[in-house]
């Protein structure tokens, strides 16, 4: 009969099994060390997405965690997050994909993500899609599929965990569970760190000359425009599903959590929406704080912004993790980081000759910032730093580099960006030769042949 037992799942485990085995367990657990061995050379398998034209139009700036130490000596852990930034294909009615992947409790759920949402997005789904509704659709839709399909993945896992879970007797104390099968205890905490892995998303697609952006969790996007005075102006494109959300927050309430005030992380989750991360999505009731839940309180549902015009007042577009603004946020006190974050790059773009330099010098200066205020002592409650992404792409905003004002006469996106980015992120174009020297060079071996050639015909 227990053979039988052993294939349940752990959402068929009591309510009073699942509260207990997460909230004993968990607690029981030995602290792991944060400082695991960082991956800065960001190597990995090849994924089919490397495959993919890189969109020419943008460029990336990244900085890897930091726990900071009086003696500067750097300390970091693995880098979580993933990025895409790439086209269908080389031509005009490309489509282009942009994401930020914020990975929580390991990369494994980001880098599923990235390749997920190109092959939910770039095969073929949205050709001859045009009107904004159904891109929408297709868009909310991959974000489902992506976190489906990741669930799934992690089957075997969750029935190993229900597997051992089923061998400790009820009614034990923790202490004496740790003491009498530390192995299971062990086994079913490295399960429960691979089971909550996830990450939040914000993804950009531009199809037929349209914008759309769709987010889950706090990963951000800024889009820069100009009004009719020709004034800068930001535009925030997505929603930062946590608990100061006032939204989110009586989203909750109306499944029947209860959020007390000032509450900032909810069960092992600090966003309030993100793909995967299974302990809070099949397995919710073991976490006390979620059991009075009638649905799932942690989802996968997108905010999308979508169908906006991409023309001459468009500037750029920034997709950020949390760790870039945050730590802005932790290193000014500022209430305005997105005005910031905007004039800054504003900035690096009369600085920089390349979009990948205009996103690392962003982040570069936020990092100085927020190190520096660490060690000024300014800021003693600043221990480290998280992990920072960002994707700069570029509309109509020219650079160090260019010649020409852009957005004067812009029909399609390639003619809007192509006198500000084509000259700073492709070769130069071959010039095809004005004068043919064919005829030139046939007699020239003709001569050679019958001896006639003039010997200092070419000494320099």
């Amino acid at each position: 009969m227990k053979d039988n037992n052993t294939r349940r799942t752990s959402q068929e485990f009591t309510q009073e099994k699942r509260t207990f085995f997460l909230t004993s367990l968990i607690k029981l657990m030995p602290a792991t060390s944060v400082m695991e061995v960082p991956r800065d050379d960001f190597s990995e398998a090849h994924s089919w997405t490397d495959d993919l034209p890189i969109c020419r139009y943008s460029g990336v700036g990244y900085a890897t965690n930091q726990v900071y130490r009086k003696d500067g000596q750097r300390q970091c852990g693995v880098f979580e997050e993933k990025c895409i930034h790439v086209c269908s294909n080389e031509d005009p009615s490309s489509v282009y994909l942009y994401g930020v992947f914020d990975g929580n409790n390991g990369v494994e759920a980001a880098e599923f993500a990235v390749q997920g949402m190109a092959a939910e997005l770039l095969l073929g789904q949205l050709v001859g899609k045009v009107r904004d509704q159904e891109i929408k659709e297709t868009l909310s839709q991959a974000f489902l599929s992506v976190e489906k399909n990741y669930l799934q993945s992690l089957d075997d896992k969750v029935a190993q965990r229900a597997a051992l879970q089923y061998q400790i007797p009820e009614g034990l104390m923790s202490y004496d569970i740790y003491q009498r099968y530390p192995d299971i205890v062990d086994s079913i905490n490295k399960l429960n760190r691979q089971l909550s892995c996830g990450t939040t998303a914000a993804v950009a697609l531009i199809v037929n000359n349209k914008l759309y952006v769709a987010n889950v969790g706090d990963t951000r996007v800024l889009l820069c425009k100009t009004d009719k005075h020709g004034v800068h102006k930001m535009q925030q494109l997505s929603v930062d599903h946590d608990l100061s959300n006032e939204d989110e927050i009586l989203r909750l309430e109306t499944i029947g959590l209860s959020i007390p005030k000032g509450l900032r992380t909810l069960a092992n989750q600090h966003t309030t929406r993100c793909i995967g991360n299974y302990l809070v999505k099949g397995a919710f009731r073991e976490f006390e704080e979620l059991a009075s839940a009638t649905e799932d309180p942690i989802i996968a549902e997108p905010e999308i912004h979508a169908g906006i015009e991409i023309d001459d007042s468009c500037r750029f577009l920034l997709l950020m993790s949390d760790g870039l603004y945050k730590s802005l946020e932790e290193a000014t006190g500022t209430a305005q980081v997105n005005t910031l974050i905007i004039q800054t790059a504003l900035e690096e773009f009369k600085n920089q000759t390349t979009l990948t330099g205009v996103a690392q010098a962003i982040v570069d200066k936020v990092v100085r910032k927020h190190t520096d205020m660490y060690f000024s002592g300014a800021a003693s409650e600043l221990r480290s730093r998280d992990d920072i992404s960002l994707i700069v792409r570029n509309f109509n905003c020219p650079m160090a580099n260019s010649s020409t004002l852009v957005g004067t006469s812009t029909n399609t996106l390639d003619d809007t960006i192509s006198s500000s980015t084509r000259s700073m992120n492709t070769a130069p174009t071959e010039i095809r030769p004005y004068v043919d020297f064919t005829e030139f060079y046939k007699n020239v071996e003709e001569a050679r042949r019958n001896g006639t050639l003039p010997l200092d015909l070419f000494d320099s």
